[in-house]
């Protein structure tokens, strides 16, 4: 084993050659500590003060307010790090590991977010106006209050997530996984929510005026006071939820499962027949 410390060692830095030569005779065992020593710094380790880049690794770094308009961070490690108030707008952060950042009212409008994982995070009034997330990983992340208006979030992972008071106008949301998530309160006035799970989620004052919910499932979701006035439930499932209060004013209601788990006839609208 220390021999192919050795070797590998020398390759890799002339310098560590010269000094583990003079050591080897008196203990071997140490070799592989002394190699490391010996090495120049390495990338894969956290370091704070690099500049933004594609791969950068700021694990558990403080980057409060940074100005990274713009910054190539696909692939980067951001896990744990502090990045309140920062500004991401037009960022690239495809692939990224954001898992448990503090991304509190950091702004990512426009930003590439594809795969990226964000997996409880704290995103609380962040602002995603526009940006890309689709395939995204953001369990139960904390995104109350938060901006997601224009916001690609097809076949985006939520499971669990809070989104209370947040804005979800126009987002796209289909096929999206948002079982048990915390919706109260919501804005999702035309978004589009085709074929997404929102099984036992809560979107009790919710607004989804205008919204395509074809195929949606929404079982025992609570729905109570949401407003679902002009929206498309062609074929979706509501059975078991909490609907007291809800308005289904001209929605249509086209082959969807309602609450008692009755079929609604082909050509409903507004109240299941």
């Amino acid at each position: 084993m220390c021999g192919r410390w050795w070797i590998w060692c020398s390759r890799h830095n002339p310098q560590a050659e010269r000094f583990i030569v003079t050591i080897r005779d008196r203990s071997r065992a140490l070799l592989p500590l002394l190699c490391l020593l010996a090495l120049p710094h390495s990338p894969a380790w956290a370091a704070c003060d690099d500049p933004p880049g594609r791969r950068v690794n700021w694990l558990y770094c403080d980057k409060q307010g940074a100005n990274l308009t713009g910054a190539d961070l696909r692939e980067a490690v951001l896990t744990r790090s502090n990045l309140t108030n920062a500004k991401l707008a037009g960022a690239r952060l495809s692939g990224a590991d954001l898992g448990r950042a503090v991304l509190s009212n950091a702004d990512f409008s426009g930003a590439a977010l594809r795969g990226t994982r964000l997996v409880s995070a704290q995103l609380d009034h962040a602002v995603f106006v526009g940006a890309s997330m689709s395939g995204a990983r953001l369990d139960r992340a904390v995104l109350t209050g938060a901006d997601l208006s224009q916001a690609d979030l097809s076949d985006a992972e939520l499971y669990q997530v809070d989104l209370s008071g947040a804005n979800l106008t126009g987002a796209n949301l289909s096929k999206a996984t948002l079982t048990q998530a915390n919706l109260t309160g919501a804005k999702l006035a035309n978004a589009v929510l085709a074929d997404a799970a929102l099984s036992r989620a809560i979107l009790e004052d919710a607004v989804l005026t205008g919204a395509r919910l074809q195929g949606v499932k929404l079982d025992g979701a609570n729905l109570l006071d949401a407003d679902f006035t002009g929206t498309d439930l062609g074929t979706a499932t509501l059975a078991d939820a909490r609907i007291d209060g809800a308005r289904f004013t001209d929605a249509k209601l086209d082959s969807t499962i309602w609450v008692d788990r009755r079929r609604c006839r082909p050509g409903s609208v507004g109240e299941c027949r």
